[in-house]
């Protein structure tokens, strides 16, 4: 996975249950957990990281499934992006299952785990808008057997962050039971880093739509007004209709929340955004519209 030699860790743990993981880390306060690495190796190789020690986390089979639960489903965070990817998984959460195949080459996917991928945090992540509009609970493991509670969201938005000696152990996704759809753009052919992504699911329950875009900003971004008026539009008591007109407005709504128009200038004159702005503006339009149809189809 490297050209070079990076210099070698001094030390290298591997736990074979979550608390003996979070005790290795305790025990070497400045080792670096590594589950598929895919994002460790990028910084090792290009010398943002020299970690001092590495505390291995694929030998923990108890975070590399997930449980029924409440109505939710427990996801350990040792889940691959090509597990996740599978037909089964699909039938479970379809939008994290697409986020997963769309993830990247299958190397990437092979390796890469759903914990990696949150705990990174890189704004191009897929599994991360897909995770916020389900409104996922992260389940943290510390010493001694604790074990907290935190939103998805926080940790993204930096509201709270890990302690020392703390891992992300499982993610509580809801199971809503109604379409879900993960849509993303990458200015390529083929599986590649995002330009911006979309994730949205309906929730009848509570007759509501819950829409996150990801990839244009430090963490995905959740346009709440365009998703309660949209909400109010469509006739969930007669096969969730909507007028077409609405998916447009809704595709508009969404990109105008999230990628604003310039502020004023002293005169009072509105600047013009820049042409590529402009292009990333009408594809989180675009990209939110598809996914409503979709979802609603």
């Amino acid at each position: 996975m490297t050209t070079h030699a990076p210099q070698a860790a001094q030390a290298v743990t591997l736990p074979t249950t979550l608390d003996e993981a979070v005790a290795a880390l305790a025990a070497m306060p400045a080792a670096v957990p590594v589950a598929g690495g895919t994002d460790l190796m990028t910084a090792v190789n290009s010398g943002q990281l020299r970690p001092a020690a590495l505390v291995g986390l694929g030998r923990i089979s108890e975070i590399r499934g997930w449980q029924y639960q409440d109505g939710h489903a427990l996801l350990g965070a040792g889940l691959t992006h090509a597990r996740m990817g599978r037909p089964d998984f699909a039938a479970l959460i379809p939008a994290l299952a697409a986020a997963a195949r769309a993830a990247g080459p299958p190397q990437i996917r092979n390796a890469g785990t759903l914990g990696g991928n949150i705990a990174s945090a890189a704004p191009t992540g897929d599994a991360l808008p897909v995770l916020a509009a389900l409104e996922s609970t992260l389940i943290i493991a510390g010493p001694d057997g604790a074990r907290r509670e935190m939103p998805v969201s926080h940790l993204l938005a930096g509201m709270e962050m890990l302690r020392a000696g703390e891992l992300i152990g499982y993610v509580r996704v809801p199971l809503l039971h109604a379409p879900q759809v993960f849509l993303k753009a990458t200015g390529r052919t083929g599986p590649g880093r995002a330009m911006a992504s979309v994730a949205l699911v309906l929730d009848p329950a509570r007759r509501g739509v819950r829409c996150a875009v990801g990839a244009i900003a430090p963490m995905p971004l959740r346009p709440l007004e365009a998703e309660q008026w949209v909400a109010s539009l469509i006739d969930w008591d007669n096969g969730r209709a909507i007028v077409p007109e609405a998916l447009s407005a809704f595709g508009e709504y969404v990109a105008a929340a999230c990628i604003p128009d310039a502020a004023p200038a002293e005169d009072g004159s509105v600047p013009q955004l820049p042409p590529a702005v402009l292009h990333l503006r009408r594809t989180v339009a675009a990209l939110a519209r598809r996914a409503l149809g979709r979802a609603l189809s």
